[in-house]
């Protein structure tokens, strides 16, 4: 071709359409991105606490296995609710989207569980999930805090605070401090209300009085459920269980979708058929 043999001409005008693609692709959307009609009114900046919790996740390599984007995808908008947008990471520095996913994306994770199940879940993580490998980080509650460090870090970012905020880390240990991290992710939008799981048809039990779906349905209770309300149902995290308490479609009406309120997440992605089988086990036993 012509060009090919004026490499001078041919050499501008592939630096051309480099830049071009540069100043589309990068340059234009640093100036796009967190404008005042990219921010979110809701979405607050993080506490001394949960700042320093952050850096504590950083530091052990925690988003090595758990992004914090959830991609504008159905299958990932059923599993961890709304897809996430740019006003939510304002104040991430730096931010933590990620792509590996060892473990469960993070970004709505605030609120799904109480503070409890989060030190149990960071002291031991098996005792909650019994199939996951992720380490034990028990340790984390023996590193106490420096508040006036946390200070300085606090002023490097431009982040506010309080003096009441620093004078709250006294006493606080590393382990405090990812918890009340972990709670804010995705706390600050109402994303919960926008994909709040229903049932859809008329419910009807189909394994009343079926002694192997009630063996089945032991083993998923096990597995899922004796972490917050024990083995015997005599509550630990969670409240004391009364099976027969409850009529069957309530019964299943709570497993299935949760309580969000209380903490309790939905278990919709177990599926209609194994949620009957919890709900014919819970109510046999009690």
């Amino acid at each position: 071709m012509i060009w090919e043999k004026k490499p001078i001409l041919l050499l501008i005008m592939a630096t051309g359409a480099i830049l071009v693609g540069t100043i589309i692709t990068m340059v234009l959307p640093f100036a796009w991105v967190n404008t005042e009609a990219d921010r979110i009114e809701t979405v607050t900046p993080y506490t001394a606490l949960q700042q320093e919790g952050r850096d504590v996740y950083i530091r052990d390599g925690c988003n090595n296995c758990h992004s914090q984007t959830v991609r504008p995808l159905v299958a990932e908008v059923i599993r961890y609710g709304d897809y996430s947008k740019s006003g939510e990471f304002v104040y991430d520095r730096p931010f933590l989207w990620g792509s590996k996913r060892t473990g469960p994306d993070l970004a709505r994770l605030g609120g799904k569980y109480p503070d409890e199940w989060h030190y149990k879940h960071m002291e031991s993580p098996r005792a909650m999930v019994p199939k996951t490998n992720m380490p034990d980080y028990g340790w984390l509650s023996d590193n106490k805090l420096n508040p006036q460090k946390i200070k300085r870090k606090m002023d490097v970012l431009g982040f506010p605070y309080t003096n009441d905020e620093i004078k709250a880390l006294e006493g606080k240990n590393e382990m405090d401090a990812i918890v009340a991290y972990m709670q804010k992710l995705g706390s600050d939008i109402p994303w919960r209300e926008a994909t709040a799981t229903t049932i859809v048809g008329e419910l009807k039990n189909p394994f009343k009085g079926d002694a192997a779906a009630i063996t089945a349905g032991k083993t998923l209770y096990i597995d899922n459920c004796a972490a917050c309300h024990a083995e015997d149902f005599s509550g630990d995290i969670g409240p004391e269980l009364d099976g027969a308490g409850y009529d069957e479609n309530d019964l299943f009406e709570i497993i299935y979708s949760g309580i969000p309120d209380g903490g309790m997440p939905p278990f919709s992605n177990m599926g209609y058929t194994k949620v009957w089988q919890m709900v014919n086990y819970l109510q046999e036993e009690k």
